[in-house]
């Protein structure tokens, strides 16, 4: 672990840590562990096979540390499909699983109804548009949930340059947790403002712990697992590892825009359910955008679902399922 004079009053490693993969592999089955690995995709062809191949051939087939690899694809428009199927990954379309409970777009509910089909005791997530993808995505985030059974949610952190007329920049990434996420988390969970990046989308945790968190459908779902995770387990139960940097498409102004929005929506719901705040007025129901058009602003209001999903646990199906697939396991 990061010595403690780093300041951070949180678990924190470097995945370096953590390249005796055969060490990690031992700690697996000596815990009897299975271990799942999902990519929630919407339309990322050009970089879902790379990612399979990449983390196929050094973790599952060089090291036996995976147990399987999926993707949850939210109807893609392109060969998202196709293509993660040609290079190994077993693939579901997220609309197809538990159909009963209807289906909407977005990561959220990607990664709520992954739990359903992964069969892993720890599940990892990580995001599709990686272009500088490595096997440290993964066993990064594994090695302190198989070294520390105390530890249930890891998150990752890195530099995540930022593209501009002039190539990559070395930093800017984050925009949205630096202007919303820290600062909200400064007043409202202070400790929690210690994750150095709270919204990465690589992170990995315990199925008895994610099995019983509310999955928002949209982009607070980072920023939920975390505040409920505290309130559930402590701050103890998380921590991050430093994966150096990932490259990946940067989002438009717009794009943050809406994803602030959706965050703040899931907040506002988090700080009334724990009593840490009070709304005096129904929010609006529109993420509005001014967008300047031949010297005119034209206003765009878009709807930003603020569903939130209810615990996986509470799911008579998932009940079921995982209660047969015990009795098989004992």
């Amino acid at each position: 672990m990061i010595p403690d004079d780093t300041g951070l009053p949180l678990k924190t490693w470097h995945h370096s840590q953590f390249t005796d993969i055969e060490r990690l592999v031992s700690l697996k089955q000596k815990k009897g562990l299975k271990i799942s690995l999902a990519f929630p995709t919407l339309n990322e062809e050009l970089t879902i096979g790379k990612e399979i191949l990449v983390i196929r051939t050094e973790l599952m087939d060089r090291y036996p540390l995976l147990d399987e690899i999926v993707v949850i694809d939210s109807s893609s428009k392109d060969n998202t499909r196709k293509v993660a199927e040609r290079f190994g990954s077993r693939v579901f379309a997220s609309k197809t699983i538990l159909p009963k409970y209807g289906a909407y777009r977005g990561k959220g509910e990607n990664l709520w109804k992954s739990l359903y089909v992964l069969e892993g005791d720890i599940i990892v997530w990580v995001d599709a548009d990686i272009s500088n993808i490595a096997p440290k995505f993964v066993y990064g985030l594994l090695g302190p949930l198989l070294e520390d059974d105390k530890i249930g949610y890891v998150k990752a952190f890195y530099e995540r340059p930022l593209r501009g007329s002039y190539g990559l920049m070395p930093s800017g990434g984050g925009r949205v947790t630096e202007i919303l996420v820290r600062p909200l988390f400064s007043l409202f969970y202070p400790e929690l403002a210690f994750l150095i990046q709270p919204l990465s989308g690589e992170y990995a945790g315990r199925r008895e712990l994610l099995e019983q968190l509310p999955f928002s459908v949209g982009y607070g779902v980072e920023l939920g697992h975390l505040i409920d995770i505290y309130h559930k387990a402590g701050i103890e139960a998380l921590a991050q590892v430093d994966l150096d940097m990932r490259i990946h498409r940067n989002q438009t102004t717009e794009a943050l825009g809406k994803m602030a929005y959706g965050i703040l929506g899931t907040f506002f719901a988090r700080a009334e359910q724990y009593g840490s705040a009070r709304l005096l007025k129904k929010l609006g129901d529109r993420h509005i955008a001014l967008e300047l058009k031949d010297a005119l602003h034209l206003v765009k209001k878009t709807e930003i679902p603020m569903i939130e999903r209810q615990p996986m646990i509470e799911v008579p199906e998932y009940r079921e399922r995982f209660a047969k697939y015990a009795k098989v396991m004992a």
